[in-house]
């Protein structure tokens, strides 16, 4: 039952997908623009128990909930570890009542044909069951788009559907994130030759199968239109890309059907000297406003 009223709620649930998914080169900058200076950490552990604590503080805030926030999605050592005294997972979707998501992908290859294809996962099909083991939902699984070459997105797009299919057979919900890099001077034609891809993609898939979809929002308006409305798309939901949160917003309210899936555009103006509740005041209005956009 868990499981279907978790699929009903990111089918049709109201709301945005938070990213707390920051991973070991991206954490560095999280931290940094939550107040913590690099050389507050000794170590990586260190390092992660900082970003642990900045994600609970998010995830136990009265602002954090299903009402607004229907799904997280997570770095795998989150899925390890309790918030508010509890398996994260669990915590998530017990508690608030978000869906919880994991990322899987370990990093970037170097570009080839203007993209960067996802590293190889090592035991990745022990990760996936751990995942389902936890209580986890789905996946997410992010490659990179530098260039508006055919060649390169058409690879791009083959793996990502490749890994999704080896989630699925898990009985998991696959994120397929192919990014856009935002200040590529031809992004617009990026966007139509992955739209083409994913529709080629989504069609060779078997009837019934669904996937959902993670997209650097568009350069023109509603594109990914005929990915929300596919059979076979559970949800499209947009990543911030490096925008503000205000651009973010303004870009996504232009794209009918598509939701939130942020980052540092939700964290943007947190900080770790902010008492709890101006931290609190601060990340209810980040979700309103991300969850207002969604919404439109």
């Amino acid at each position: 039952m868990a499981r279907q009223d978790q699929a009903n709620q990111m089918r049709s649930g109201k709301g945005f997908i938070a990213a707390l998914d920051q991973s070991g080169g991206s954490t560095p900058k999280a931290l940094r623009l939550y107040g913590i200076a690099e050389g507050s950490w000794a170590d990586d552990a260190e390092m992660y128990a900082l970003i642990h604590q900045m994600r609970s503080r998010i995830a136990t805030s009265p602002a954090f909930t299903g009402d607004r926030v229907v799904g997280a999605i997570l770095f795998e050592r989150t899925m390890d570890s309790d918030i508010g005294g509890k398996p994260a997972a669990e915590f998530l979707w017990h508690d608030r009542g978000v869906v919880p998501f994991l990322k899987i992908d370990k990093g970037l290859e170097d570009e080839t044909d203007g993209v960067k294809l996802m590293k190889p996962i090592g035991g990745l099909d022990a990760l996936l069951e751990r995942a389902v083991k936890a209580g986890i939902f789905g996946t997410k699984e992010r490659s990179v788009i530098d260039a508006a070459n055919a060649r390169g997105i058409a690879a791009c797009v083959a793996q990502q559907f490749d890994l999704a299919r080896q989630v699925l057979a898990h009985g998991l919900m696959p994120i397929i994130e192919p990014e856009v890099t935002i200040s590529i001077a031809d992004k617009a034609e990026a966007e139509d030759i992955l739209l083409a891809e994913i529709l080629k993609n989504l069609d060779a898939l078997p009837e019934g199968t669904e996937v959902m979809l993670k997209l650097t929002l568009p350069t023109r308006p509603n594109l990914y239109k005929p990915l929300v409305d596919h059979p076979k798309v559970m949800r499209v939901v947009a990543l911030s890309g490096g925008y503000s949160r205000d651009d973010a917003n303004a870009a996504l309210a232009q794209n009918t059907g598509m939701i939130a899936s942020f980052s540092r555009a939700l964290t943007e103006g947190l900080s770790a000297q902010q008492s709890d509740a101006e931290f609190n005041a601060a990340l209810d209005r980040a979700i309103q406003s991300i969850y207002d956009a969604s919404i439109t």
